[in-house]
């Protein structure tokens, strides 16, 4: 086994981790089969979610492949399932940003609580991490996102449903989201978020980074290339609702 691998946007993994990740599908593999099926790039991700503690990364692991098998027994959510959300294109693709991430831009304004079937909104946080994972290229593992609170207000608000997508991608989903920008962010959303801010562990709060409007333009300028800024905020790029 090589000393080293590419680790795909998450540090290079030396021979240890590698060795680690061998001890990791055997333990979780000896209380579920079905956890020798992952591969080894999501073991490695289960394995430096727990900080290379193979007992809490198993465990997690475990949770995971019991998760999945119920949540999504056919292998992947049908877009007739979760068409509502959908269609009210709650979530586009971008392009790439500058380390070659895949960039999703979320549109929080666009979710109504009054019209939230918790069941049907938790299969469309899946459907949607399931595809912008899928556009990840080879040699990166994490995904950009762009949370765009513009227009949000009361109407919009819910905390609960918050609090299940930022579950599912932290418990199900481990090191796959790289940074979220939240952008035309408004007071009011501040108090939801100090609700939801004690169910994000450490690892994944450091991640979501609050945008003032007034360094927005760099801050797309230093995550983007040019070609790749979106068109709404004063680039060329168009995006793609999630379809």
């Amino acid at each position: 086994m090589a000393s080293s691998v590419r680790g795909g946007g998450g540090g290079d993994a030396g021979e240890g981790e590698w060795l680690k990740v061998a001890e990791l599908k055997a333990m979780a593999g000896a209380q579920d089969p079905h956890a020798k099926e992952v591969d080894n790039l999501t073991l490695r991700r289960f394995l430096r979610a727990r900080g290379q503690d193979v007992g809490k990364a198993s465990t997690m692991l475990l949770k995971f492949v019991a998760w999945r098998r119920e949540a999504v027994p056919d292998g992947a959510i049908p877009a007739e399932q979760v068409w509502s959300d959908i269609a009210d294109q709650k979530v586009s693709m971008a392009g790439v940003d500058r380390t070659g991430r895949p960039v999703m831009l979320a549109f929080p304004a666009r979710h109504y609580s009054a019209n939230r079937d918790m069941a049907t909104f938790k299969r469309f946080v899946v459907y949607l991490l399931d595809s912008i994972c899928a556009r990840i290229p080879r040699g990166q593992e994490k995904f950009l996102c762009i949370v765009d609170l513009k227009g949000w207000g009361y109407a919009n608000c819910d905390v609960r449903a918050y609090i299940a997508a930022i579950e599912i991608m932290q418990n199900y989903y481990p090191e796959r989201l790289g940074k979220a920008l939240m952008i035309h962010v408004p007071y009011l959303f501040m108090k939801a978020w100090n609700m939801v801010q004690p169910f994000i562990d450490a690892n994944t709060k450091d991640k979501f980074v609050f945008i003032d409007d007034k360094n927005l333009e760099e801050t797309l300028k230093r995550e983007l290339e040019e070609s790749q800024v979106p068109e709404m905020y004063g680039g060329k790029l168009t995006p793609v609702p999630l379809s």
